[in-house]
């Protein structure tokens, strides 16, 4: 199932052998593989049987690992204090993004692989400032945003952190590419729909999903699922399938439940009482 900070489990369904990723307008649907979108609509530099071989490969693998990661369990209903520890993943995840692409992308430089660096840095500016919306959101909540940062970090974030971060340090880091793919084609299975339902549980009047809201079909993310995808399908086919396994374990982590149990609002409440701002204003 979809971990319990970036996306919920209520999002991804099995209906009749096919996997529905469905929000509202937004519906991702596997017919032994997720439909992204027709091969025309993306730059023709890469001929549509290879775009379309591509996408299949990538997002047969994503479906693969909800399959591999398929329970019953279910995070704790979505509530204020909760947002507030989603935020914190959210910004450790956006916020070492910039920096290790481009680490990644001078590692690519280095091995003479200019599509991958170009694309690299690419991603490197795309996310800058990102964690700042995650700052912002969580100061909208009514906390010293860069004390709950320190003092919040998710498990799940820091797992696939450190899945990120090995992906770059690799002899070869082209995992990484599979790790953004996934992360940007699960992020666009969100769409305004979901986050209206995020902002009725928030205090009225109260803006906390500027940094969702990035990372959702609303966005440019769309754009960016359908570059990195013209970029993947450009590659050889060794380097394709490297990058699948990659979306498979990255997939993976994110659909799997965490090994203990989940944080309690107590437990998180009693963290972001001392970080409360005297004025919860913005």
């Amino acid at each position: 199932m979809p971990d319990e900070f970036l996306i919920d489990t209520e999002l991804v369904r099995i209906e009749l052998g096919k996997v529905v990723i469905k929000i509202d307008s937004v519906t991702c649907l596997n017919q032994s593989e997720l439909a992204l979108n027709d091969a025309s609509c993306l730059p023709k530099v890469i001929d549509t049987d290879t775009l379309a071989k591509t996408r299949k490969l990538l997002n047969s693998a994503i479906v693969s690992a909800w399959y591999t990661a398929k329970t019953e369990r279910r995070p704790p209903a979505l509530t204020p204090t909760r947002w507030v520890w989603r935020l914190a993943g959210f910004y450790h995840l956006c916020h070492s993004t910039p920096q290790l692409m481009r680490e990644a992308q001078e590692r690519f430089a280095l091995a003479n692989r200019q599509s991958l660096a170009q694309w690299a840095a690419q991603k490197a500016k795309e996310e800058a400032g990102h964690d700042l919306l995650a700052l912002r959101d969580i100061q909208s909540m009514g906390y010293r945003a860069e004390a709950v940062v320190e003092a919040l970090v998710p498990p799940a974030a820091k797992t696939l952190l450190d899945y990120f971060t090995q992906s770059v340090q690799d002899s070869d880091p082209i995992d990484c590419v599979g790790y953004s793919y996934t992360s940007e084609r699960l992020g666009i299975c969100v769409g305004e729909g979901y986050i209206q339902s995020v902002e009725a549980i928030l205090p009225p009047g109260i803006n906390a999903t500027r940094c969702l809201r990035a990372h959702s079909a609303v966005s440019a993310e769309v754009d960016h699922v359908k570059e990195t995808l013209e970029m993947i399908a450009g590659l050889t086919p060794q380097e394709r399938d490297r990058v699948a396994k990659a979306c498979y374990q990255a997939a993976l982590l994110r659909f799997s439940p965490p090994k203990e149990a989940y944080i309690s609002d107590e437990e998180i409440e009693n963290e972001l009482k001392p970080l409360e701002l005297t004025n919860n204003h913005e």
